[in-house]
């Protein structure tokens, strides 16, 4: 990668909201455990066993990351399952069926999926939250929004 390249990933990283960060640790997981996969079928183990570390170091952060105060059976849930990606990622250093790592990656989609769903919908109630707020502050506000569309 050239200068420019590592200056604009980094700049998106620092701009990033936590949750941004998150999907982005989610995709990067998922792009590491694709070409874990490609290495595997192409019989380059030096690749595949690098690739499996990448994701292996995500996962690992994801469940260190987690708060089990605020999180709660959530946390624990998602600990779990943290848990049972990494011992598929380690058995997959020595499969030669790739059964492992396609266990690994359906579920980084289905997570991805799922949180990418979470945010979006956070999203929209804090712009619920926000409009009943000014509208509380500023009680006319609902009817001069109402006449200027309509």
């Amino acid at each position: 990668m050239n200068g420019y390249t590592n200056q604009y990933q980094q700049n998106q990283i620092l701009t990033a909201s936590q949750d941004q960060i998150l999907l982005m640790l989610y995709d990067g997981a998922i792009k590491f455990c694709k070409q874990a996969i490609k290495a595997d079928a192409e019989n380059d183990l030096a690749e595949k066993l690098g690739r499996i570390s990448k994701v292996f170091a995500i996962v690992t952060e994801f469940s260190n990351s987690l708060n089990h105060e605020i999180g709660g059976e959530i946390a624990a849930d998602l600990d779990s399952l943290y848990f049972f990606m990494m011992r598929e990622l380690n058995h997959a250093r020595t499969d030669k069926t790739g059964k492992h790592l396609q266990t690994v990656l359906n579920l980084l989609a289905d997570l991805r999926e799922t949180w990418a769903e979470a945010i979006e919908i956070n999203r929209k109630e804090q712009g619920i939250v926000a409009v009943h707020q000014k509208n509380e502050i500023d009680p006319q506000a609902h009817n001069r929004q109402l006449n200027v569309s309509g």
